[in-house]
């Protein structure tokens, strides 16, 4: 299969590429090119969370520029996540601040000639499933086991087959969704650069600031929404720290 990584490959595809493989008993597993672009991703993440954790305990009075924009990104978020869920935010903050940080830096790092990690459904689905499990556990926490079954049975026992169907949808419609719409904006890049290389110069960056920064922006903040929402009614409104 082809190397090809890069939106600025010439042999450019929108599908996702295998770059080597090995050999597990009788299987062959591939690492491909979203193992490397998550690979990147998180270690770009993980050098500017060693810097601004140095940046934080060092804390200078007259911060600089790099101590404010950490800081400012930690107040954003935390305010993100309290006026959406109340009294709780505090215990769900560290988790939604990191999917968001994780998402935002995968959907926008087409813009320096990755494909993004969140195109590749193996990804995203991921990331609903361990949304899912945790509102699952919120669930069970706070509602109790009773709770939690007569909400499966609420309004009538036999809405128990739906309910459950509803519940199970949720890591495939967050994941799905999150996955269509980059995977959309990857694809066309992919056909501007594919059929247009020869003038694909300098117009395509303004597509870029729509599919990997807008739209990127747009799909975190809704991907962390609904994830805050989902939370807070497992959670339950009565329920007390």
């Amino acid at each position: 299969m082809g190397t090809g990584m890069l939106l600025s490959s010439e042999d450019l595809g929108f599908m996702i590429e295998g770059i080597f493989s090995f050999q597990i008993g009788d299987h062959t597993l591939w690492i491909t090119t979203s193992h490397i672009c998550t690979l990147i991703v998180l270690l770009t993440l993980i050098i500017f969370s060693f810097f601004a954790k140095g940046a934080i305990k060092k804390g200078a009075d007259v911060p600089g520029v790099f101590q404010n924009i950490v800081e400012l990104i930690v107040e954003l978020l935390d305010k993100m996540v309290s006026s959406t869920m109340g009294w709780s935010a505090y215990k769900f903050r560290n988790y939604i601040g990191t999917i968001f940080i994780f998402i935002l830096f995968s959907n926008i790092s087409g813009l320096f000639g990755l494909r993004p990690p969140t195109a590749d459904y193996g990804v995203t689905f991921p990331l609903g499933v361990l949304t899912f499990t945790l509102i699952t556990v919120c669930k069970f926490k706070y509602q109790k086991p009773i709770g939690v079954l007569k909400g499966l049975c609420d309004p009538w026992p036999f809405w128990l087959p739906i309910n459950l169907i509803g519940d199970f949808a949720v890591p495939i419609s967050l994941s799905l969704r999150l996955f269509a719409n980059v995977l959309s904006g990857t694809v066309m890049m992919a056909l501007v650069y594919g059929l247009l290389k020869v003038v694909a110069y300098a117009w395509p960056a303004v597509l870029h600031v729509y599919f990997d920064m807008f739209s990127g922006a747009i799909q975190t903040y809704v991907f962390c929404m609904l994830t805050m929402t989902y939370i807070s009614d497992a959670v339950g409104d009565e329920v007390k720290a």
